[in-house]
């Protein structure tokens, strides 16, 4: 029998920088419910990557003085990285800059323009770079950017538009037939009313003003502008073809199952994407789910702040699955979540160190110290124990029911709840007391046998959210993964099965002051950077004429000997050549180099300065050198090989 098919998507990371946590939240979020369909039995196909084009690209690439491809590379390298680091299982990693998206973008847009669905007029608006988006006056908040709050810039220019009144009506008629279609209820509410309902823009699809972007396949002079180019990954990542050679993975997989995307991007992906596919004659997705943002304590996340969490700064303090645990757990349904290393350090000692870790820890000790590590289910219950096992069967259907819902959060504190009940049952059941009579030896075996059962079946389920935790789990306790059917049945663990000698510490416990001294340290660099480098403020000279520049004599001399001067610890004494002489020069730099680092440097020197004595060595020329605020000092040196005593001019 086949298996169902699943395709779920993420957004594409906008290739302007380095990912933080927010975005990463993203694709965690789609790898848990990729992984958990996967566990449910479905052929899943997980998609997501990155989009590349747009003025923001090549404002950012000339300012870096590279390409907007070589920009582009370097960025997407980064975020892929930070994908693969957080353990994420795509299918798929498509850019907007791979040959074949290109080619179906152009053959789209010319689709759309044969069929009169795409027009060419004029654009005139303010527009934001940062969002890549045009708005009207009216929609503007405080005259800034009603998305992200930054300043926008009147603008007018040809392009071309795409005609989204032909589909209207009819977008209304799905959205109202299919209410699974905007998920959570609050977000299609929002884009029913606030956009769709209000009356709809024809969307501006082509620009000329910048040139990093897919040329318009018959007007060369515009470029295809992003929503139409990058919404389409979705389906040219699965091998659509305009001209009806679709792909073998378009033809199982499409309509999407799932479209994950962040809610500050619902409008394009609700309102023009579905118009786009029915200008294209395709079946929708069948659910755009919003989901909100992960922020930090003190607000959105910024340089200036020195706020800026990022995946693998995180990893170095937590560790993988720690990191996926809370961006998971701590995130709300509907609301944003907040995330501090205050709360991190919480919620790893005490969930992941105590309720789990030391969960699995003492279990495996005491199947050690009382039975060899072997497990036998001597089969001696209670009543207590039928509770735990009412429990334990019951979660996956919990998980299961919740998963149904995307309530990812919902359904790991189902999870949790197993192990903070298995702990309660070692607290009912005392397993050091029964090791202290002969006659209880059967009922500490099969009190040991229903933990290590509760857990394993903890930790299958466990699998999507912190896959390689559930790994170390299941492999300590020598199992191995099972069936989802099978995740409802207790008694499946093998009796007579020996659990590992030594058990692993899954989660070690954070010291707290530790941590936020660390976090500091980066929150300071975070700053430092944003602020950029802080030039030194100079004292004007009064202007002077080139006759008398040209009165400062300036050669390139090679030192060929260096030493301290003994009565002074500021000065070194060098013998520097200049042509067919030797001159001797006393500078005060031995803060900054030692004698041997400066033999052999070819250093600009002005030569005709009136010769003095310092520390009762003459100085005959003088040595230059920069030096800022900060106190760091260089001498000045050529970078080719000019030959000693070339005048400096």
């Amino acid at each position: 029998m086949s298996k169902k098919p699943y395709y779920i998507t993420t957004a594409i990371a906008y290739t302007s920088g380095k990912p933080h946590i927010g975005n990463t939240y993203e694709i965690v979020l789609a790898d848990s419910i990729a992984r958990y369909k996967r566990m449910e039995g479905y052929d899943v196909f997980f998609q997501t990557g990155t989009d590349e084009h747009g003025q923001k690209i090549e404002e950012k690439a000339a300012a870096a003085g590279v390409t907007p491809k070589e920009f582009v590379d370097s960025v997407a390298g980064e975020i892929k990285s930070i994908w693969d680091l957080m353990d994420t299982s795509y299918d798929k990693f498509i850019r907007t800059t791979d040959d074949y998206h290109e080619k179906q973008v152009q053959k789209i847009f010319k689709k759309l323009y044969d069929k009169g669905d795409i027009y060419k007029g004029f654009y005139e608006g303010m527009y934001c770079t940062p969002c890549e988006s045009f708005f009207t006056s009216s929609q503007l908040v405080d005259g800034k950017c009603p998305d992200c709050g930054r300043e926008v810039k009147p603008a007018k220019e040809e392009a071309y538009f795409l005609k989204l009144s032909n589909y209207t009506d009819r977008l209304i008629k799905h959205i109202n037939e299919h209410p699974e279609f905007i998920q959570p209820e609050s977000r299609k509410n929002e884009m029913m009313n606030n956009f769709i309902l209000a009356g709809l823009q024809d969307l501006c699809v082509s620009r000329t003003s910048f040139k990093w972007g897919i040329p318009v396949s018959f007007d060369d002079k515009h470029v295809i502008y992003v929503w139409i180019d990058a919404l389409s990954n979705y389906i040219t990542g699965l091998g659509y073809d305009v001209d009806g050679n679709n792909g073998d993975l378009f033809n199982k997989y499409w309509p999407a199952d799932l479209h994950l995307i962040g809610k500050d991007i619902l409008r394009f992906h609700t309102i023009y994407w579905p118009i786009m596919l029915m200008a294209l004659d395709l079946p929708l997705p069948k659910q755009i789910f919003g989901h909100p943002w992960l922020l930090q304590g003190d607000g959105k996340m910024s340089k200036s702040k020195g706020n800026v969490l990022y995946a693998d700064d995180l990893v170095d303090f937590f560790g993988v699955d720690a990191v996926r645990y809370f961006v998971l757990h701590e995130m709300p349904f509907e609301n944003d979540g907040v995330i501090t290393w205050e709360l991190m350090v919480e919620r790893l000692n005490s969930e992941l160190a105590n309720t789990l870790g030391n969960l699995v820890n003492r279990t495996i000790a005491m199947s050690n110290k009382y039975f060899g590590g072997v497990v036998t289910n001597a089969n001696v219950c209670g009543e207590v124990d039928e509770d735990l096992k009412k429990v334990v069967t019951s979660t996956a259907a919990a998980v299961s029911a919740k998963m149904e819902k995307l309530r990812v959060a919902d359904a790991m504190t189902e999870i949790f709840t197993l192990f903070k009940r298995c702990n309660k049952y070692i607290d009912e059941t005392m397993p050091w007391a029964l090791a202290k009579n002969e006659e209880d030896k059967d009922r500490l075996a099969t009190v040991l046998y229903n933990l290590v059962e509760g857990i394993s079946i903890g930790a299958n389920l466990l699998e999507p959210f912190m896959p390689q935790t559930s790994k170390k789990i299941l492999g300590q306790l020598n199992t191995v993964a099972r069936s989802f059917e099978s995740l409802s049945q207790f008694g499946l663990y093998e009796s007579g099965t020996k659990v590992i000698d030594k058990p692993e510490i899954l989660f070690a416990r954070l010291d707290m002051e530790e941590v936020l001294k660390k976090a500091e340290e980066l929150s300071a660099a975070q700053r430092k950077e944003a602020e950029g480098p802080k030039y030194p403020e100079v004292e004007a000279k009064e202007e002077i004429s080139i006759d008398d520049f040209c009165k400062v004599q300036l050669q390139v001399g090679e030192v060929i000997k260096c030493e301290p001067v003994k009565k002074a610890k500021k000065l070194l004494v060098s013998q520097i050549r200049i042509g067919n002489e030797v001159r001797q020069i006393v500078s005060g730099i031995a803060n900054y180099y030692k004698p041997e680092e400066m033999v052999g440097k070819k250093v600009a020197v002005i030569t005709n300065l009136k010769p003095v004595t310092l520390c009762g060595m003459l100085s005959e020329g003088m040595i230059l050198a920069a030096s800022d605020d900060e106190g760091n000092l260089s001498v000045l040196t050529v970078d080719k090989d000019i030959i000693c005593g070339s005048e400096i001019r």
